[in-house]
């Protein structure tokens, strides 16, 4: 993390308008084009930078002062734009192989309730068989409603914020292999 973004979010909480509008300037750019890059309209991609930088704003005194800011809104940024495509009852164009991706679309409408309950059924039965701690990590980043920061979920897992994002790896890893597995 850069000392100019440490400064930035300690500027942002004593509410120096300055402070948003340089952070603004700085990582727009980023969240618009992940919602793009990823196949989103121009509007939806608007969408979601807005629903990104509301969250920031929401969260801002609860991010601990050495947040990587750039990873961290690219993070909320893909979560919302898996949610845009969940919403809009699409698929990410060329992103089926990576289970991640695959978890943010159970919730899309489906014409086929039936296979819908199936694929929902084989991804529960999948994360079961995974060990606690990946189940939990899963659990928590992908399927929580309240859309957990990586540090509040390092907190309740007690783990460092640092190896959430391996351990997301190779728990997705993981739950890829046993969804690939013959039942």
């Amino acid at each position: 993390m850069s000392d100019t973004d440490r400064k930035l979010i300690i500027a942002c909480r004593r509410g120096d308008e300055r402070a948003w509008e340089t952070l603004l300037d700085r990582y727009q750019r980023l969240v618009f084009s992940i919602a793009r890059r990823h196949g989103l309209s121009t509007e939806d991609a608007a969408d979601v930078v807005q629903k990104v930088f509301v969250i920031l704003l929401q969260s801002i005194d609860r991010l601990p002062d050495d947040t990587n800011l750039g990873g961290w809104l690219t993070t909320v940024a893909r979560r919302h734009t898996w949610r845009a495509f969940a919403r809009l009852g699409r698929e990410l164009p060329g992103e089926k192989e990576d289970i991640a991706d695959s978890a943010a679309l159970l919730g899309r409408q489906s014409p086929d309730p039936v296979g819908r309950w199936e694929l929902l059924q084989t991804v529960h039965d999948a994360l079961n068989r995974l060990g606690k701690r990946c189940r939990q990590l899963l659990l928590a980043l992908y399927f929580d409603p309240l859309e957990p920061s990586y540090a509040e979920v390092a907190g309740r897992l007690k783990m460092p914020v640092g190896s959430i994002g391996p351990t997301r790896a190779r728990c997705l890893a993981k739950l890829k292999a046993l969804l690939e597995e013959e039942p």
